[in-house]
């Protein structure tokens, strides 16, 4: 398994332009079906998120980037969590318009963050125009997923992270057999795919999920993946009926 395969794609290259084309598609819905199709749980595994991260992110020097930022929630969360400097980057431009817009009208909370402006670059994963050992942190939110190559996007992230830098990947799972599990797989199926498609007007994103997350690694396969990369203190939760991940883990340190 080397990355996504949207349908009919027959390469890495064709399989990143299909992936941005999608993106770029459902942009103007896509807040709002992200909300509505996980009943709001989105906001709850962000905000899980940003707890787990905040020792790094109450850090006044410490420089974080967010992967596949899409709207932006997730770089948004991140700011609001302390006062580390957070940079974003997507290669959609359409879902990068919408996160600079509420990047630039959200007020943050309770007055939470640096201060500092936070950018919004458009970039690609595989090629990030970043030096290396350049964050304290690194992080993506059910967008490594969409990535052509998964062991590229790995390596990339770990070129640019820190020595001793933590990565932090939330991504949707494959929940284990039983009532729930077949319960979430009827939804996600059947369900999600026909109310993304009346809302979005595009059917193929919402056929993609489904099939993204199926073929995607389970926890601990990307797990297993990481520390076979060089990664350290690699980790991983489970949160509601397991059907999504967080995946940490370091880079090592310099000795």
């Amino acid at each position: 398994m080397k990355g996504t395969r949207p349908e009919g794609a027959v390469s890495e290259t064709d399989a990143a332009k299909k992936v941005r084309e999608m993106f770029s598609q459902i942009a103007p819905r896509y807040d709002l079906l992200n909300h509505l199709l996980s009943f709001e749980f989105d906001r709850l595994w962000r905000k899980r998120t940003t707890h787990q991260l905040r020792p790094i992110l109450e850090r006044p020097n410490a420089l974080v980037l967010d992967l596949c930022c899409g709207t932006g929630d997730l770089a948004l969360a991140l700011r609001n969590a302390g006062k580390a400097r957070i940079l974003a980057v997507d290669f959609a431009h359409a879902m990068l318009v919408r996160a600079r817009q509420k990047g630039a009208t959200q007020s943050k909370v309770d007055g939470a963050g640096s201060g500092w402006p936070m950018p919004f670059f458009e970039a690609d994963a595989l090629r990030l125009p970043f030096a290396d050992s350049s964050f304290d942190l690194v992080t993506s939110a059910f967008g490594f997923r969409n990535l052509a190559n998964y062991e590229a996007g790995l390596r990339e992230i770990y070129r640019v992270l820190k020595p001793g830098g933590t990565i932090a990947i939330l991504e949707f799972a494959e929940p284990p057999e039983g009532l729930l599990g077949n319960l979430y797989r009827w939804y996600f199926t059947k369900v999600l795919p026909r109310v993304g498609w009346l809302i979005s007007g595009h059917r193929s994103a919402y056929t993609y999920l489904p099939k993204s997350v199926a073929r995607f690694f389970r926890p601990p396969e990307l797990a297993a993946v990481m520390r076979a990369l060089g990664y350290q203190s690699v980790d991983f939760r489970e949160w509601t009926m397991r059907a999504v991940a967080l995946h940490t883990g370091t880079r090592k340190s310099a000795n």
